[in-house]
């Protein structure tokens, strides 16, 4: 039996990098996955070889929103979990970040996190259960992302309101805050053809050796496991927290 046998779950942001590594993981658990993105051929050509379902989403409007639930229930009848898993990254110091660069990132990451809340919790069946997104930058600074750890810091505030708001129909809320994860969004080479990706993970690799106790980047696969973890029954009792993912980053500088 998988840990996600019978449930009905959305994952955005699905075509590539985490979502499709928590896409895939919670298939393989059992789950009836949609996989949601508005990268149409990667998303799509993701659900065929899964079994999954496969909608265009632009999780920054309602109306994406409106046709994602409806699809999922005339496929499936029920909704029983999200992962809002889509977000973008724009490297800019906070003085030279452009209003509209600010404005597009906080459409994706906190306008479609907070429309993906408000659109599904009301479908959803009661003792559900949503996966947020932030990072670890939602719980300290960086230096050139200010929009974004903006926006992860919003996505922590939105994780605790939902899950005061929706207690009462025991649909759990959290939220997961990687660190540095070798994906496409923080490792651009692997969207590059002629490029090697497991060369270039091993440049972050050592990067990161420097600034990570444990000494590494951290992979998606990783990510999906804490992914599956709080949206199965083994979270059971948890609910409005944020979940580090950080290899120790978090924890502080060593001098040793």
């Amino acid at each position: 039996m998988g840990k996600l046998d019978g449930r009905v779950v959305i994952v955005t942001g699905a075509a590539r990098g985490q979502g499709e590594q928590e896409a895939r993981l919670f298939r393989a658990e059992g789950a009836q996955v949609i996989v949601a993105d508005v990268l149409d051929d990667q998303g799509e050509a993701l659900a065929k070889e899964i079994g999954a379902a496969y909608v265009h989403l632009d999780v920054g409007t309602e109306e994406g929103w409106r046709q994602a639930v409806a699809a999922t229930k005339r496929a499936y009848g029920r909704i029983d979990g999200l992962v809002n898993n889509a977000g973008i990254l724009r490297f800019n110091a906070l003085v030279d970040t452009p209003l509209d660069e600010f404005m597009q990132v906080v459409q994706v990451n906190q306008v479609g996190c907070f429309l993906g809340m408000k659109a599904v919790a009301p479908e959803m069946t009661d003792g559900g259960t949503i996966v947020n997104t932030a990072s670890y930058t939602a719980l300290t600074g960086m230096a050139a992302v200010g929009t974004y750890a903006a926006t992860k810091h919003a996505i922590l505030g939105l994780t605790r309101v939902a899950a005061l708001e929706l207690a009462g129909r025991r649909i759990r809320v959290n939220a997961i805050c990687p660190g540095a994860i070798d994906t496409p969004m923080s490792n651009p080479a692997r969207l590059d053809p002629d490029a090697d990706p497991e060369e270039t993970g091993r440049a972050l690799d050592d990067l990161y050796r420097r600034l990570v106790p444990l000494g590494r980047v951290g992979r998606p696969e990783e990510v999906a496991q804490l992914a599956l973890f709080l949206t199965s029954g083994d979270s059971s009792y948890i609910t409005g927290q944020p979940f580090v993912i950080d290899g120790g980053w978090l924890a502080g500088v060593s001098i040793i």
